[in-house]
């Protein structure tokens, strides 16, 4: 059995700043339990998932204050540029309380963070109830707008916001007692 020792854990606190263009404010933030032992590339999957990110597939990069950059060196189509860290092997080890820090997922549209280590030495059983293999949020606040500013499923950025239906949630099949048409059959499928 492999004992974790609770200096070994950041409390990481990471707001949303701006993407495709805009600033946001209120910011929307998350608040994750990391080991010292997890890398950059696992804190930034952590944060992309946090942040409802679904289309992976886009480049991300942390900037330390001290200028260092740390990134996926695996995924450029062309020449890696020089300096970056690999995310996968570059640890969050060096992080002390107080060191501020940005990401930068998709190099597009620019989805900025400011990260701030706000505690060290936390105990993940005291912080989460558990001793994640991975960094997981733990506290959050704010909405969190859509990678791609969709606002619902087929939206072009063209088309005007479908309607909403006339007797609040009955267009549900009535699964839950307040959804649904009472006066429609239900049957669920086969």
């Amino acid at each position: 059995m492999v004992v974790i020792v609770a200096r070994t854990w950041l409390s990481i606190r990471v707001e949303l700043v701006s993407g495709r263009g805009s600033n946001l404010w209120p910011r929307p933030g998350r608040v994750f339990t990391a080991a010292r032992s997890h890398s950059f590339a696992e804190f930034a999957m952590a944060i992309d998932l946090a942040f409802g990110r679904w289309d992976l597939a886009h480049l991300h990069q942390f900037t330390l204050t001290n200028g260092a950059r740390v990134g996926p060196l695996d995924r450029w189509d062309g020449e890696v540029p020089d300096g970056i860290l690999d995310g996968h092997v570059t640890k969050l080890e060096k992080l002390r309380v107080g060191e501020q820090f940005a990401y930068v997922f998709d190099f597009g549209d620019d989805w900025a963070h400011l990260c701030t280590v706000v505690k060290e030495d936390i105990d993940p059983l005291d912080e989460i109830g558990e001793v994640p293999t991975r960094p997981v949020p733990h506290w959050g606040w704010g909405t969190i707008p859509d990678q791609h500013t969709r606002r619902w499923e087929g939206d072009d950025g063209d088309s005007p916001m479908p309607k909403r239906p006339s007797r609040g949630l009955s267009d549900l099949p009535p699964i839950l007692p307040w959804w649904g048409d009472a006066t429609r059959k239900w049957h669920p499928a086969p």
